[in-house]
């Protein structure tokens, strides 16, 4: 497949340029969690036959890596933006040297087109950096952002200087300034890379519930699964790829599973592409029905993210009715049952949301251990748009991205004391995973 596309659609003398470019990451903290640019690099198999593409990609990490390709990022401390000046950490930029950009535009052929990946709104400052060089050492060629905060900040992502920001997964004004008519689906570009471990997939697009704390229904308006065709299709030129590792990027992966998910399964299990699958979006914990985890074991995911939250029931009420406690323990035993190991399962809670004081979060971070699996805080993001992030205004100025920052947050809320004092009890909790006498209450 790879000498298909080296021939006919991937760099054959056409006559459109295209820069495909991840920004570097301006953050508290960033660890490598399978973090792909699978958006830009899904644009981008869309546009094979139409022009040379190549990928600048600032996360590429060439460290090293767990047993599941997870590691750290290149960084170095930077000073911290006046906005996030009363937070009491370190300030850090994520990813290649700018330099290495620079000298990466010095010398090599002129792009037409770049096409910016974005994710994160509170990101934006990596963005900027490379609107910035590109302007100055490639004044000519057209920028493209497209992604996240692209549409949820998209007032804010035109001010930085772009000739098109593309909002949603409207992609029909980009085909305009490219001057294109794609092709039908093709395989995200992964071809970009010299040789990856990791990479990522989607089976879904969108999500069906209303959380209020989420930006999903803002960027995909329906849920939408996708063909079990192209998702086979998929994995199979990840393996042409030698990857190792996949992580989903589904924000609903495990609802309405006959559509995609089980025949996707069923095509792996017979296959057996030797890839290690992980789940760091979140699964619904209440669908991790027994014959659905015997499935997702026996085609070799690995990890497991359970979405969890918090135990109240009020809590639960108030953000969506996501969960109840009784359904996340029947989804840990019957991945247990299946053979799915203990230390691998995780469940998030939310630590810094705006109705903590209903949340029982220290109860709920005990009781997930208690199910002998492991706790992380996840924290909380003042997404505009949201019901939540509605709610922020009054906390902080959410017209500045960089306020939506997920360490910064739950800080102000709380206070640096109590979310030091939080992140110690889920190390100490975590810790004791693999000693506590009453690991099997799962199973009571």
């Amino acid at each position: 497949m790879l000498e298909f596309w080296g021939k006919f659609g991937f760099n054959c003398g056409m006559s459109k340029r295209i820069l495909l470019v991840n920004p570097p990451i301006y953050d508290f903290t960033a660890f490598d969690f399978w973090l792909k640019p699978l958006g830009v690099l899904s644009v981008a198999g869309l546009l094979r036959g139409h022009a040379e593409m190549e990928l600048f990609d600032y996360l590429e990490r060439s460290g090293e890596s767990d047993e599941f390709g997870r590691g750290k990022f290149e960084a170095e401390r930077i000073e911290t933006p006046e906005a996030l000046s009363d937070i009491p950490r370190n300030f850090n930029r994520f990813g290649k040297k700018r330099e290495e950009f620079r000298k990466y535009l010095c010398n090599t052929k002129r792009f037409d087109f770049v096409i910016i990946q974005t994710v994160m709104t509170y990101w934006y400052p990596g963005v900027q950096e490379v609107i910035e060089d590109i302007k100055k050492l490639s004044g000519s060629t057209k920028i493209v952002l497209g992604g996240p905060y692209a549409t949820i900040c998209n007032l804010h992502a035109k001010s930085l200087g772009a000739d098109l920001v593309v909002e949603g997964t409207d992609l029909r004004s980009l085909w305009r300034l490219l001057d294109v008519i794609p092709v039908k689906y093709q395989s995200p570009l992964w071809e970009c890379y010299d040789g990856i471990d990791s990479g990522a997939m989607k089976l879904t697009r969108g999500c069906p519930f209303k959380c209020t704390y989420c930006s999903v229904p803002s960027v995909y308006t329906e849920f939408v699964p996708r063909s079990p065709l192209n998702c086979g299709a998929d994995i199979d030129f990840l393996k042409e790829r030698q990857v190792k590792n996949a992580a989903f990027y589904d924000d609903a992966l495990l609802y309405q599973p006959t559509r995609t998910l089980i025949p996707f399964l069923q095509y792996v299990i017979q296959e057996q592409p030797g890839i290690n699958f992980h789940t760091p979006n979140g699964l619904h914990a209440k669908f991790v029905y027994d014959e659905l985890a015997e499935l997702m074991v026996q085609a070799k995911f690995k990890t497991f993210y359970l979405g969890f939250e918090s135990m109240s029931e009020d809590f639960q009420k108030s953000t969506g009715s996501k969960l109840k406690p009784r359904e996340l323990v029947k989804a840990v035993v019957n991945l247990q049952k299946a053979g799915a190991n203990r230390k691998n399962i995780t469940a998030y809670a939310i630590v810094g949301h705006p109705d903590s004081d209903t949340q029982q979060l220290e109860e709920s971070m005990r009781y997930i251990n208690e199910l002998g699996i492991r706790v992380m805080l996840s924290d909380f993001s003042p997404i505009p748009g949201t019901q939540d992030g509605d709610k922020c205004n009054k906390l902080t100025d959410m017209t500045e991205p960089l306020n939506h920052n997920k360490t910064a947050f739950p800080i102000r809320l709380l206070g640096n004391d109590r979310v030091n004092d939080l992140k110690d009890l889920c190390r100490e909790l975590n810790g004791s995973i693999g000693v506590k006498a009453n690991q099997d209450k799962a199973y009571e």
